[in-house]
Parts: structure tokens; sequence; C-alpha cells
């Protein structure tokens, strides 16, 4: 045994067990994953797309084998992997997939729209949907303010169950930013459209057969009401392959207003530049750009036909985006927010559910 062998022995037998660096690390693996951790390069995208792509995999398994919505298990298993965010390294890998991942996926979603599919409608059916709409996202405003919640709550509350679930929640949350809502209040807001849009989806048929509506008349309703596009079609065909084709229509359409709720939001809220100077018309006009190209591929879509292979490619290839938004967005929250911000949060979605189908069930009565 050399001098310098003897002192390392000599120091370890001094040295307190609780104050090692890894105390029951008999075989050292642990401290050389330290070290070697150590020497990874800084800003690397992969440790975190890395872990956000792992459980998204295990959400997209455990919704193909058990029939949950996949936008819900991907919220549940990324809250569950919250502590992963605690390594610095993973932050730059999700928030590229909760903002890049997410862009790309709603742009990507162009490709299901036609100026033709809201033509089919017709004015009457379509100024109802309108006016629809806008009192769904009135009610999540005021299901806020009765919660005591931020308007910014309120807006995306109702701008997600009036437009399209959880994709225009993550549009919306893209303009209202993480300085005006914290993602805490985000998260919880996703959880409530995906579990009321699954409510939906299994309930809604059964109430417009129990009022005995018509194939035409249960495809707006349906379409009209529930949140996620996936869940709104699975809803109609639920009722008949009528109300499905006309569930689509209406649902399809409410996508296409994506982008003027949007715009709409981007100039009320950012009245004001970065140095608090006013913003000029034009500036405040600007559309985000991810919002720009789904408008430039829903008029190229509109204009030329697409394959439908590539509508099924870019369809699939928007819910995976989405879904590692979703989830990377949820492994970047804070669970201890979400532990204190208690049933007032789920106030927004409810109401705005609730206004969503009334006002709905109203126009089929008296327009449909």
């Amino acid at each position: 045994m050399t001098a310098l062998d003897r002192n390392e022995l000599t120091s370890m037998r001094h040295a307190h067990w609780n104050n090692l660096p890894s105390g029951g690390d008999l075989f050292g693996e642990l401290h050389l994953a330290q070290t070697a951790a150590g020497t990874a390069p800084k800003g690397s995208f992969f440790p975190g797309l890395a872990a956000c792509a792992a459980a998204s995999a295990a959400a997209a398994w455990l919704s193909d084998h058990y029939g949950f919505p996949i936008i819900l298990l991907g919220l549940l298993v990324g809250l569950a992997l919250n502590f992963i965010s605690a390594d610095e390294r993973t932050h730059r890998g999700l928030d590229f997939a909760s903002r890049t991942c997410l862009r790309i996926g709603i742009v990507v979603l162009g490709l299901q729209v036609t100026f033709a599919q809201i033509a089919v409608l017709g004015a009457g059916p379509f100024g109802a949907l309108l006016v629809v709409m806008a009192l769904t996202i009135g009610a999540g405003l005021l299901g806020a303010r009765i919660a005591g919640q931020s308007p910014y709550a309120g807006l995306l509350a109702g701008g997600a169950t009036a437009i399209c679930g959880a994709s225009a929640a993550l549009a919306l949350y893209g303009v209202i930013g993480r300085q005006r809502l914290p993602q805490a209040q985000f998260a919880l807001t996703l959880v409530g459209i995906s579990l009321a849009s699954a409510l939906a989806m299994t309930l809604y048929p059964m109430l417009a057969a129990e009022f005995g509506l018509s194939d035409r008349q249960a495809g707006f309703l349906i379409g009209a009401s529930i949140h996620d596009v996936a869940q709104a079609i699975g809803g109609g065909y639920a009722f008949s392959n009528a109300a499905g084709a006309d569930a689509t229509v209406v649902k399809l359409a409410r996508v296409a207003l994506l982008a003027p709720v949007v715009a709409l939001a981007s100039l009320m809220l950012r009245p004001e530049g970065g140095d608090g100077a006013p913003r000029g018309l034009l500036r405040r006009l600007a559309l985000p750009w991810f919002i720009v190209a789904f408008l430039a591929l829903v008029v190229l879509n509109s204009l030329v036909a697409t394959p439908a292979a590539v509508q099924a490619w870019a369809l699939t290839a928007s819910k995976a985006l989405l879904l590692f938004a979703v989830t990377a967005t949820a492994m970047r929250t804070q669970l201890g927010l979400l532990m204190t911000m208690g049933w007032r949060a789920a106030v927004p979605v409810a109401l705005a559910t609730l206004v969503s189908f009334c006002a709905s069930l109203l126009f089929v009565f008296v327009l449909i």
C-alpha cells in the first residue's frame, strides 16, 4: 500500500458517513455517473427531449391499451415525472418540446381544414356557431371572476373550450405567456379540458338520443360543444354515421377559427412594447408566426387537394407534437402550485363547458 493510499484510508475513517457524496454507493456507480454528468456539454437538448419522448411513449401506450384520452395521459405521466426537471440539464430540451413542438404541431393541423368545409355549414349554422363560441369564451371569463382567478385563466379556459380543446389552449398560452399565467394554472386547465371532453364524448350522444334529435341536429350539437377534435368526431359517429359527418364539419369550422381568436387575444393582450411604449396598430395586429403558417396551410389545403395519405400523416404528426408539448409542459410544472390552487381552478372550464352545451342545444331546437 502506498503512502497515498494510506492517507486516503485514514481520511475515510475520520469522515462522517452522512457527509459523503454517495453514502450508499457501495460500488461507485453513482459517483461515476455524477462525474460523467459533470463533463456533459451544457445546453444540450438531448436529456430533456429523451425524457419527454419516453414519457410521451408511455402515455401513447397507455392510451392505446386502456382507451383514455392521450393528451390527458400525457399530462398525468408528465406530472408524475415532474422530479426530472429538477435537473437543469433537462430544461433546454423540455422548453424546446413545450414551445417549438407545440407551434409546429399547430401549423401541421392546418392541413385538416378547408374553407369549403366551412361553407358547407351555411350562413345560419355558422352564425350560430360564432355565437356559441363567443358565449363560451365569456363564460370562461365569468367563471374565472367568480372563482377569484386571473382573467387570463378565464380566457384560456373559455377559448380552449370554444375552439378545439388542448390545441387551442396551447396556442392561446403561447400568446398569454408565463408572465401572465403560471404553468401550474395552464396544466390544471389542460387537465380540466381533457376530462370534460372525455366525459362529453360519452354523455352527449346519449343526451342527444334522449332529446330525440335528428342526425343533423345531433351532429351540430356534438360538433359545436365537445372540446377535442377527435372526441367530437368520435362522439358524432357514436350517434350515427350521418351525425358523425355533420359533427366533423362543424368541429373543423371551429378549428378554422383558431387563427382569428388568437389574433384577437394577441391584439388585446399586447397593447405595449417591452419598454412600456404603446405599439403601433400594425405591430399589435401582427400574429405569431405559427398562426400565420397555420392559416397558410389552410389556404393551401383549400386551393390544392391534399392526398388522403398526406392528411393522415399530418394528423398523426400533429398529435405527436402536441403530445410532446403537453408532456413537457407538465414535467416543467411545479406541483406545489397545483396543490395550492384547489377546486377554484376548475370553475372556468366547468362553466364554459356547461354554457357551450346549453347554447348549442338551444340553437339546435331553434335553428337546425
